[in-house]
């Protein structure tokens, strides 16, 4: 019976191995349906001596799993068939085991001979899918196994294999965590490895096993840099996040040279006694704070090689290098971002959410970034409300002396959305515009008076509360709206409007004396009824009162006192008690009485409002610790600059040997090449073209082709034909072997 044809019969509710007939759940999706008589059957055929049933089973049983149906009461039956000499079957059953083996480790211990076995395989595929099975089993008892089996691999032809080998390395060190030292070993191996394949993996490894241990990488750096365009997507993610890190340990800023020149321009023509002290005290600082900075050769591969990426298709990869600009390239340079981070903004929403996040911190240092993208950030009706809100963030934060009446145009569009959430982060950014540019903060404040009027209890709250933070800026030249606002007490049911609005009356009693007493005759009245917000500031209200005219409040503040000694909430009761020893003076309250007046009605600072996303920047970009606003588990901090520039020979590597051809035709003595000698030619012809190595338009990246093609027929070379005969002889005569160089560099070296 072929496979198709039991598929057939047993979607039809028979099979064809003697099982009675039954009834399947709609709802199940056909064939995988939870009924323990499908198991039953799908173990016959695991049991069968066909290879066409066993392979159906295991794709059945493999759809289960993809689907999320529990499938771990199959495991015996499944494991029984690991030794089957079917390819096919073989690579479904490991495909199954690296499911369960963690669930089912006894049973799987019983086929650890059988694994081992696999990983002598000749098929690439089972020996890596042995591997990751045996990996799988966490057990501590087979440590030595899997150990073994690791370093086996590391060394396997298969670059498959290898890259395996990698992922087997964070099991073994989660399970056991004394073998660290025989990892690094496997992992120093690893990074050396030439294929693309692998460097992802391992320096994944690397990471979870010892990212601190720098020096793995010194000898590696320029081979990821230059491998980095071709390794998979989320490896170079991986490969990105650990040389931004290794970049910050091992280069000097790139903005040294701006600090230098800062200084510089500042100093005037005629130096005074004191400048010339200051000169003299800088003459004792290091070499690197007092002359211009140059960038380290290996800096620039870096910023060179990672360019490009940002027209990779994934966001991850566009995400991971805008981050590594952002925190290593010098600032001239960091606007080249932009663009690959508003082309993202086209994504899905989730995508959007991050990339957002990150905008948001990053347009808080460099402004200038983003501006020529300020319609990009135009929020849309179908946008969901965290875009928007993280949206308004972003337009905030750009807003200057130049756009922001456009700005203040689009929030009052935004103002009129049904979004009631949105409309609140709306006023609050109108009130950090108003702050931040002191030219339209009337015309802000105007506005949210307006709003004042509007039937929608939450928007008047909203921006009740950020006219509170605006009086306090210049309270004496708005004491009509302060006046308005108190109008307003007997309408707002919202606590913390209405808290606000007693606030700014207390706070600023002194410029409504005829009102604020009112005011209080009002709360007192409804003081049983009011939140415990509103109740604590009415206590403060009337202490405030008490001190400034206490002929016409005394006896109100009194019965306010009273009501608050019974009231059901501790605080307000202690706050009442408290506020009482210290306005009323009698024999126990002491000296502390006659500081009151400096306790309550003390010039208080305005408040700054400023963006949520400020203090997120001692995160690392991109990360989860920085879209989360706290430190996750496993979150590296990223190094500070070094005040001194690190040893860049570390670097260096001797890669290989060159065979020089004398002139006499025959084969010279062997040479080794470092690597910082290689495709010296190519180095110099680079700098005679002048152009860069990455260009948005076509044109500069046909004019480079053209260069190239010019160098290779002849024309490009005349000013190298000026050289030295001797340095023509050894750039002639001297094969490149460099494990990284391709024909076409051999013959331009």
């Amino acid at each position: 019976m072929s496979s198709g044809q039991a598929y057939n019969e047993e979607k039809g509710g028979s099979s064809s191995l003697g099982e009675p007939e039954y009834g399947h759940d709609p709802a199940s999706g056909g064939i995988f349906s939870s009924d323990y008589k499908r198991h039953d059957d799908l173990k016959e055929m695991l049991d069968s001596n066909k290879d066409s049933l066993k392979l159906e089973a295991m794709k059945r049983i493999v759809a289960m799993i993809a689907r999320g149906k529990n499938a771990s009461d199959l495991f015996p039956a499944v494991v029984k068939n690991v030794a089957c000499k079917n390819i096919e079957v073989k690579k479904l059953v490991y495909v199954y085991l690296v499911r369960y083996a963690e669930e089912q480790q006894d049973l799987a211990l019983l086929s650890i001979s059988t694994f081992q076995r696999g990983l002598k395989d000749p098929n690439q595929l089972i020996r890596a899918s042995a591997l990751r099975v045996l990996s799988s089993i966490r057990v501590p008892i087979i440590v030595p196994i899997m150990m073994l089996a690791i370093k086996e691999a590391a060394s396997d032809m298969s670059p498959y294999v290898r890259k395996t080998a990698a992922h087997a390395i964070p099991k073994l060190y989660s399970l056991d965590s004394d073998q660290k030292d025989q990892l690094i070993e496997v992992i120093e191996k690893l990074l050396a490895d030439k294929t693309t394949l692998v460097a992802g993996s391992v320096v994944m490894a690397f990471e979870e096993v010892c990212p601190e241990r720098i020096d793995l990488i010194h000898k590696n750096y320029r081979k990821l840099c230059n491998l980095l365009i071709d390794v998979e997507e989320w490896g170079q993610v991986v490969i990105i996040n650990m040389l931004t890190r290794y970049a910050r340990t091992q280069f000097l800023s790139p903005n040294l040279n701006e600090s230098f020149l800062e200084e510089s321009a500042e100093k005037t023509f005629y130096g005074s006694e004191e400048e010339d002290a200051k000169d003299d005290k800088a003459k004792s600082t290091p070499l690197a704070k007092r002359k211009p900075y140059v960038m380290d050769p290996d800096h620039r591969l870096l910023l060179r090689n990672t360019k490009p990426l940002l027209q990779s298709r994934n966001a991850a990869v566009v995400m991971s290098v805008a981050q590594l600009y952002f925190h290593l390239a010098p600032k001239a340079e960091v606007g080249v971002i932009a663009k690959a981070l508003v082309r993202l903004l086209r994504s899905h929403s989730e995508v959007q959410f991050v990339v957002l996040q990150n905008v948001a911190t990053m347009s808080i240092k460099r402004r200038g970034m983003f501006e020529p993208y300020l319609k990009s950030f135009y929020i849309r009706s179908t946008d969901p409300t965290q875009i928007k809100i993280l949206k308004l963030e972003v337009l905030t934060n750009l807003a200057n002396e130049t756009n922001i009446s456009t700005i203040l145009r689009e929030f009052q569009t935004y103002i009129r959305s049904m979004d009631k959430d949105f409309v609140a982060a709306t006023i609050q950014a109108i009130g950090r515009c108003a702050t931040n540019i002191g030219r339209v903060r009337d015309t802000c404040l105007n506005g949210l008076v307006q709003l004042l009027s509007n039937r929608d209890e939450l928007v008047v709250a909203e921006s009740v509360v950020v006219i509170k933070k605006l009086l306090q800026m210049q309270p004496s030249q708005h004491s009509e709206i302060i006046k308005h606002m108190a109008k307003l007490t007997d309408n707002i049911q919202v606590p913390m409007a209405r808290a606000s609005i007693i606030w700014l009356i207390g706070e600023y009693c002194e410029h409504v004396p005829k009102i604020a007493p009112d005011v209080l005759r009002k709360m007192a009245k409804s003081f049983t009824s009011e939140e415990d917000i509103v109740k604590l500031q009415v206590i403060n209200l009337a202490a405030k009162l008490y001190l400034t005219n206490s002929k016409q409040s005394k006896l109100l503040t009194q019965y306010v006192l009273n009501l608050a000694k019974y009231d059901q909430n501790y605080d307000i009761r202690d706050r009442a008690r408290f506020i009482r020893q210290l306005i009323v003076p009698t024999e126990k309250s002491g000296a502390l009485s006659k500081y009151a007046k400096k306790l309550f009605l003390a010039q208080k600072p305005a408040p700054i409002l400023e963006s949520s996303f400020k203090d997120r920047d001692h995160f690392q970009l991109g990360s989860l610790s920085h879209l989360l606003n706290a430190k996750a588990v496993g979150y590296q901090e990223l190094p500070d600059w070094p005040s001194e520039a690190p040893d860049p020979s570390v670097r260096n590597v001797e890669v290989g040997l060159a065979l020089l051809f004398l002139d006499d035709g025959m084969w010279g003595p062997l040479k080794l090449v470092p690597e910082w000698t290689k495709c010296t030619s190519r180095e110099k012809r680079k700098e005679k073209v002048e152009k860069p190595f990455y260009s948005d338009s076509e044109g500069e990246s046909g004019a480079t082709e053209s260069a190239d093609s010019g160098e290779n027929g002849g024309g490009g070379l005349q000013g190298e034909h000026k050289q030295s005969s001797e340095n023509q002889v050894k750039g002639d005569n001297e094969l490149c072997v460099s494990e990284s160089a391709t024909p076409r560099q051999c013959r331009e070296c």
